[in-house]
């Protein structure tokens, strides 16, 4: 039987000034980091501190002992970043250029010191611009002229911090006669059956060895014989259980096993888990343009998605732990999809197995963002490996349902001046159109493919038009007030967002000492997107009055402002189902502490945004739309069941009067949206009053309601907000007096470590909220009340 035996002990780094010891998976800067050579680049302006990582060569070093009883023995690594020299004594075993795939090398019977070194990423990919020649990209960093992750060159949210490294585990295997090379699994239900197909590919040291595989699942078994070097079995699991996304049905999954035979012993072993279900998508045309709408087991459904990034600029850091907390963040938060950014990485199997489990559909970019990419050697070699190694890697995860191809470059191409300066250059298309499609459809042709996000479907239509696929909305953030997501109703929207500061701990940690501004020197080393704060005050006093010299309450109205932003769109969007199909927020995390668009920071705290998604992102949404000329209350519905019942509408003013009162009837179907105008005579006029819309009864503040203010909040004469505040462990209570709008307690100004349950909460006078809190040890109302931030009259 195949032995893999780690080889993660006993490394060594080595540069310049000598060695240290080497944590292998790892990564240059983080064994630098525990070494205290350099200091933590996520604090105040230390990155500038160590750039200078990025454009060294560095070795890690082991005794390698490979000697055993079995026939070969290979060295595998699953992962090197990046252009890297594998030598055993001094001897080449081969070289790497590329982060996204794995290596195996033949070092049978060898023994000797083992020697990864690594060329500067910077002079990798500079060699081959020199080769290939110049091509236009969002940023100045060389990011296109190497197969590696993008975004460790610097992003609009993230460090430049380029990293080196064997960033993913190495071990020996040791085998005999053959072993399994790779299985490619074809997953599909037919009939009410579940079928799986296991196409076999193995690697021989005997030619005329008889070889053949068993594979069970489900409690069925069936055999094939091994033609060569090639074989498939296909078993049928009667009444299969199906695998539905999260709010859609249970996550069924099925353990899979596949062993290689010779004479009745086993030589090597394959398993995964599987889930049956299938998947579509539906990009037909119709009379609102062309669709994107995703089905899974036949039901379509709205996408309620974020986007994803790396976690972590460094990503050997990332534990199995980690990833679940943050998936199970995003699920908690009503999320039923997450895309795969392709500035990233293909995430490791830690990533898929936790969105198998949570229902939590993957959209997987191919690692390509923001420039045009060569297509020449070497990279294009590179590229066709890694999409066909990690296609079938990927395969038996049901959580995936839909490769594309790239993020932007279709559109970059179009509107970003990329065409001229191209001169007819290659720049991906043929990647995309060409070569990624062929690859999906050869090894995956379960699933669908789409050639880049945004993307209308072809060239007859501008890239970004929103009546036709995939829309990014960054207009709004960029250039205009978020009310501009209503003139719109894209068919899918697959970026969008707002932009906040981090949680206040978070900003404590990183910037230690420094007194906080939005201009000071470490926030604005912390925002790293062109003009952010800018924009930021721009968005803000369309809204607000902007605070000058009061930090707090920026920071407290400019998370208020990134919750009601993204609120304005998926309300709008979530509104107009089946036409618009889905939303996808950007983005879900951080990759360190930092002001960017993500609903959870960097040290992994949510802002108000994270909480107003479980709200945005529930089964049954009312909200209230301006259509024709008035207004309705929009009932959506993506529960399984009809929804019906009786909204209660309030026309209120900001000090608490009742105007107007009645009661509208509603009815939305399953999977739909029902709209019910508001009649006219309860429609808010003016800044000072407002419309109330509760679909439950009773005193919860958290009852379903929806809130329409006619009037930007600068402009409304709130009352000053008067409420009292008592404590008891793990709970604060606000009772209200008078309208208090979007409070908020921000629980690590209690202790870094306190956690709130709820976000943004608005209160009618009369109305209590509880809110949970947890990880604060000493509760105190004075320090409860301290912590607690509303809106307040205009100075």
């Amino acid at each position: 039987m195949l032995e893999a035996t780690p080889l993660s002990e006993g490394w060594v780094l080595r540069h310049e000034q000598g060695q240290l010891p080497a944590v292998v998976p790892g990564c240059v800067h983080t064994d630098l980091l525990a070494a205290g050579v350099i200091p933590d680049p996520f604090l105040g302006r230390n990155e500038s501190e160590v750039t200078w990582v990025g454009r060294r060569e560095w070795t890690y070093e082991t005794d390698l002992r490979a000697r055993s009883g079995h026939e070969q023995t290979d060295l595998v690594f699953d992962g090197l970043d990046t252009a890297a020299e594998v030598l055993l004594d001094g001897q080449p075993l081969g070289r790497t250029r590329n982060m996204h795939r794995s290596y195996r090398f033949d070092v049978t019977g060898m023994e000797g010191r083992l020697a990864v070194r690594f060329a500067s990423a910077y002079a990798e990919a500079e060699a081959v611009r020199g080769r290939v020649g110049e091509r236009p990209a969002a940023y100045a960093e060389p990011y296109p002229y190497l197969r590696k992750m993008a975004c460790s060159f610097g992003w609009d949210w993230g460090p430049t911090l380029v990293t080196a490294g064997i960033w993913r585990p190495v071990r020996l295997e040791r085998w005999s006669t053959a072993r399994i090379a790779r299985v490619r699994p074809v997953v599909t239900v037919e009939g009410g059956e579940g079928v799986v197909e296991l196409h076999v590919e193995v690697e021989r040291t005997r030619v005329e060895a008889h070889l053949a595989v068993e594979a069970a699942v489900g409690g069925v078994r069936a055999r094939a014989e091994i033609d060569g070097t090639a074989g498939a079995v296909r078993l049928r699991v009667p009444d299969a259980e199906l695998w539905w996304p999260r709010g859609y049905g249970e996550q069924p999954l099925y353990d899979v096993e596949l062993t290689l035979l010779h004479d009745a012993g086993a030589l090597d072993a394959w398993r995964r888990r599987i889930g049956f279900r299938t998947v579509s998508l539906d990009t037909s045309a119709d009379a609102h343009g062309t669709g994107f709408t995703l089905a899974v087991n036949g039901e379509r459904l709205f996408a309620r998605g974020v986007n994803w990034i790396p976690d972590d600029v460094f990503p050997s850091r990332i534990t199995r732990e980690r990833y679940r907390e943050r998936l199970r963040q995003a699920a908690a938060a009503g999320v039923d999809l997450v895309r795969v950014w392709g500035g990233g990485i293909y995430e490791s199997e830690d990533f898929y197995d936790a969105c198998d489990e949570l229902g939590l559909l993957v959209w997987q970019d191919f690692p390509f963002a923001c420039a045009a990419y060569p297509e020449e050697q070497p990279l294009r070699g590179e590229v066709e490996a890694e999409a066909r190694e990690n296609v079938v890697r990927l395969m038996p995860h049901p959580s995936l349902v839909l490769w594309n191809g790239n993020n932007e470059n279709l559109w970059g191409f179009r509107d970003w001046g990329w065409e001229g300066r191209l001169g007819g250059d290659s720049w991906g298309e043929g990647y995309y159109l060409g070569l990624l499609p062929r690859v999906v459809a050869e090894l995956d042709p379960a699933r669908p493919y789409t050639a880049g996000s945004p993307w209308s479907g072809s060239w007859a239509h501008h890239p970004n038009d929103p009546a036709h696929g995939t829309h990014h909305s960054w207009e709004v953030w960029n250039r205009e007030d978020y009310a501009g997501y209503g003139r719109q109703v894209p068919r899918f929207v697959a970026e969008f967002g707002w932009q906040a500061p981090p949680a206040y701990a978070t900003l404590r940690r990183a910037l230690p000492g420094e007194e906080l501004a939005p201009d000071s020197p470490g926030m604005l080393h912390h925002q790293k997107a062109e003009d952010g704060n800018g924009k930021l005050r721009r968005g803000l006093a369309r809204h607000f009055a902007v605070p000058e010299g009061d930090f707090d309450r920026w920071h407290y109205l400019t998370q208020v402002n990134q919750a009601r932003a993204v609120a304005a769109g998926i309300e709008h969007w979530r509104s107009h189902w089946p036409v618009c199909a889905g939303t996808v927020v950007w983005q879900l995390n951080d990759c360190w502490p930092v002001t960017s668009w993500a609903a959870i920071d960097g040290d992994g705290r949510e802002k108000p945004l994270y909480h107003e998604l479980r709200r945005l992102y529930a089964d049954r949404l009312p909200t209230v739309q301006a259509r024709g000329g008035g207004l309705v209350l929009a009932a959506v519905n993506q529960a399984p069941e009809p929804w019906a019942g009786a909204a209660r509408l309030r026309r209120m003013s900001v000090d608490g009067e009742v105007l107007g009162e009645g009661t509208v009837p509603f009815r939305a179907d399953r999977r739909a949206v029902a709209d019910v105008p508001v009649p006219r005579e309860l429609e808010p006029v003016g800044a000072k009053e407002f419309l109330v819309a509760d679909v439950r009864g009773g005193d919860d503040p958290q009852a379903m309601r929806a809130l329409y203010f006619p009037s930007p909040d600068r402009e409304i004469p709130y009352p000053r907000p008067e409420f009292d505040v008592t404590v008891a462990p793990g709970a604060v209570t606000v009772t209200a007096h008078t309208l208090v709008r979007d409070l908020l307690l921000q629980a690590d100004r209690l202790q870094p470590e306190a956690r709130a349950d709820r976000g943004l909460v608005t209160l009618l006078p009369g109305e209590r909220v509880t809110i949970g809190v947890r990880g604060w040890e000493t509760p105190d109302p004075d320090a409860a009340r301290a912590a607690l931030y509303c809106l307040e009259p205009t100075r």
